[in-house]
């Protein structure tokens, strides 16, 4: 990693640290939620990082494994809330660690035949089968009573967190920023690992890859899995702060915030995500306070990133320097 890269982490490290130290001083809480609401946000684009920046699988159905999180959050929750048995007689839990590790398993088990079937395609036809099977999954949360349907299924209570009062937003916050960590610090080691490096040499060159023996299909599903299951762990956490999984968790906006996220940090960069994460929360709440379409605002934005600054904000900082 280049010096410029690593005082741009740093000044994005201390920047993201600024706001809930202001948020204590200030003694506004709200300050506290837009932080979390960044680090969930980054969390969920770091998983699709990991396809998009590392593989070139731009993903625009990402938002059903981040959906996927939300409800079984809110499932597990409500049924443990009514001491109602899960299907099959089994039992339901409020805690947050084990709700993520069930949201990551269902994650993996519904990205697997999604990625088996998209990536049989490329291009504009990936990007439309990843995004129809998210419409699936989307409608089927709307059509679904019993979880709420078009309204949405409310969490009385956050989950509970071993030692941690994850109602308060402090500990919360540092639970989703720990959580950050982890997937930033595996990101890192899947980049500089020999399957990372085979991922992004199937980016460029997929028939090279596959002349050394190695297939860029499977290569390319198991980060397309390994990014679901990142989302999937965002979800809960994103669900958990609203206490509220609503189905525009699951919808193509909500892909397409992710992407947009990446976009305006820098594709392929360690810190990419959070630094999208917190230009878009920034623009949402600047923007927002001064009008409705501040949506149009941001397209202007991303749309000068795309014309001159393709690195994102990382790239502004850093340069051209991408691996380390």
């Amino acid at each position: 990693m280049s010096a410029r890269e690593t005082a741009a982490n740093i000044l994005i490290v201390a920047l993201l640290t600024a706001i809930p130290l202001a948020a204590i001083v200030l003694d506004e809480p709200f300050y506290l939620t837009l932080a979390t609401r960044i680090v969930i946000l980054a969390l969920a684009a770091t998983g699709l990082n990991i396809a998009l920046g590392l593989g070139g699988l731009v993903s625009f159905g990402h938002a059903a494994f981040f959906g996927l999180g939300g409800y079984v959050a809110g499932i597990l929750a409500s049924h443990a809330l009514n001491m109602e048995p899960l299907v099959f007689g089994l039992p339901a839990t409020q805690s947050m660690p084990v709700i993520a590790l069930v949201a990551i398993a269902v994650a993996a088990l519904v990205a697997l035949p999604i990625g088996a079937i998209s990536l049989r395609t490329s291009g504009v036809y990936f990007i439309m089968i990843t995004l129809a099977f998210a419409q699936m999954i989307y409608y089927f949360a709307v059509s679904w009573p019993a979880y709420g349907g078009e309204d949405g299924l409310p969490m009385a209570l956050r989950n509970a967190f071993p030692l941690v009062n994850t109602a308060k937003p402090l500990p919360f916050f540092l639970v989703c920023l720990a959580v950050l960590a982890a997937a930033l610090v595996l990101f890192r080691l899947i980049r500089g690992s020999r399957f990372g490096a085979a991922l992004q040499v199937g980016r460029q060159n997929p028939t090279r890859l596959a002349a050394v023996g190695i297939s860029p299909f499977g290569i390319r599903l198991a980060a397309f899995v390994i990014s679901a299951m990142v989302a999937a762990l965002a979800g809960v956490l994103f669900a958990n702060l609203n206490r509220f999984a609503s189905p525009s968790m699951l919808s193509w906006q909500m892909s397409g915030e992710l992407i947009v996220l990446i976009v305006l940090g820098g594709k392929d960069r360690l810190l990419g995500p959070l630094a999208g994460a917190m230009l878009y929360v920034f623009f949402e709440y600047t923007l927002g306070g001064l009008t409705e379409r501040w949506q149009f605002f941001l397209g202007l934005i991303l749309l000068g990133v795309m014309l001159f600054a393709r690195g994102g904000l990382l790239g502004i900082l850093a340069g051209r320097t991408r691996h380390g």
